[in-house]
C-alpha cells in the first residue's frame, strides 16, 4: 500500500497543475463578481450556505475551463513560452485521462445544483456550453475574450435567481460591468503571449487591437467603472461603495501605466492586478451594506 502512495501524490500533482490549483488568481476573477451579485440580490445579507455554494462552485467551474481549455490548446501549448510545461502539453498525462478530470468537475459542480432553485438550473446550462465553447473560439475568432467574459460572468444571473427566482435588470447590467472588465484583464494577458500566438495561428483581442490595445483596454475599464456607477445609482448605495470604485479606478491607472511599453512580464503584472480591483469593489459594496442600519 505504501508503494502506491508516492504515484497517488505525483497523478494528484499533475491533476492539480492541470487544474491551476497552485494559480488561483482565475478562481479570485470568477469569484469577484459572483460575491458582487450575490450581495446585492440578498441586498448585502447572503445565506451563508448560498455563498458557500457558490465559492465551491467558482472554484470547480475555473478549475473545469482550465482543463478544457488544456485539451482544446494540447498541439500548441508547447510552442508557447508560458505554456510549454502544461501536463498535457509535456506529455504527462493523456487527453482521454483529463477529459476525464473534466467530467468529473462538471458532475462535481452540478452536484452544488441539487441545493439551489430550478431556475438557477436551467440557466447554469449556460455556463457549461460556456465552459467549454471558450478554448476553442480563440481558433475562429479575434473576440475569445468576450465568450471567456461571459463565462466568468455568469454567475451573475445564477446568484439572482438563487436568491430571488428571478433575474432583475440589475443583474443583467452587472453581468454587461463584468464582460467589460474580463474583456479588458484578459486583453491584458494576451499581450503577454502576442507575438507566440501570431506565429501558431491563435486569435485574440490583443492580434485585433494591435497599437489600439493600450485604448481600447482604457475605453472598457471606463465602460466597466460607468455601469457599476449606474448599479449604484440603480440599488441606492452609499459613499463607501463609490469610495471603493475610486480605488478600482486608481488600480486601473495603474495598470495602464504597467501596460504601456507592452512588455511581457509587466502586462502579466497588470493582468494579476485586477485580483485588486475586484476585491476593492467589493469591500466598498460589502461596507456599504455593513453600515446601513
Amino acid at each position: 500500500m505504501e508503494a502506491l502512495v508516492p504515484p497517488l501524490l505525483k497523478r494528484l500533482n499533475i491533476y492539480g497543475r492541470l487544474m491551476r490549483v497552485e494559480k488561483p488568481i482565475g478562481t479570485y476573477l470568477v469569484m469577484w463578481p459572483m460575491l458582487w451579485a450575490l450581495w446585492i440580490a440578498a441586498e448585502g445579507h447572503p445565506d451563508g450556505f448560498v455563498v458557500l455554494l457558490f465559492l465551491l462552485g467558482a472554484f470547480l467551474m475555473r478549475s473545469a475551463g482550465c482543463v478544457i481549455n488544456d485539451i482544446a490548446d494540447r498541439n500548441v501549448d508547447g510552442h508557447v513560452a508560458r505554456t510549454k510545461l502544461r501536463p498535457l502539453a509535456a506529455g504527462e498525462i493523456r487527453t482521454k485521462e483529463a477529459l476525464a478530470l473534466f467530467i468529473v468537475l462538471l458532475l462535481m459542480a452540478a452536484g452544488l445544483l441539487l441545493f439551489l432553485n430550478d431556475l438557477t438550473k436551467m440557466i447554469s446550462i449556460g455556463a457549461v456550453v460556456l465552459a467549454i465553447l471558450y478554448p476553442f473560439m480563440k481558433r475562429v475568432t479575434h473576440l475569445p475574450q468576450i465568450f471567456l467574459g461571459a463565462a466568468f460572468a455568469w454567475s451573475i444571473p445564477m446568484a439572482f435567481s438563487a436568491i430571488q427566482a428571478g433575474v432583475p435588470l440589475i443583474g443583467w447590467v452587472l453581468l454587461l460591468a463584468t464582460i467589460c472588465w474580463v474583456v479588458a484583464y484578459d486583453t491584458m494577458y494576451a499581450m503577454v503571449d502576442r507575438d507566440d500566438d501570431l506565429k501558431i495561428g491563435v486569435k485574440s483581442t490583443a492580434i485585433l487591437f494591435a497599437d489600439y490595445d493600450r485604448l481600447i483596454i482604457g475605453i472598457l475599464q471606463l465602460a466597466m467603472l460607468a455601469l457599476l456607477i449606474l448599479v449604484g445609482f440603480m440599488v441606492g448605495l452609499g459613499i463607501l461603495y463609490y469610495f471603493g470604485l475610486v480605488l478600482a479606478a486608481g488600480l486601473g491607472i495603474y495598470q495602464q501605466l504597467l501596460i504601456q511599453h507592452r512588455q511581457r512580464e509587466a502586462c502579466f503584472q497588470a493582468f494579476l492586478n485586477n485580483h485588486y480591483l475586484g476585491g476593492w469593489v467589493f469591500a466598498g459594496l460589502f461596507l456599504d451594506y455593513a453600515t446601513i442600519v
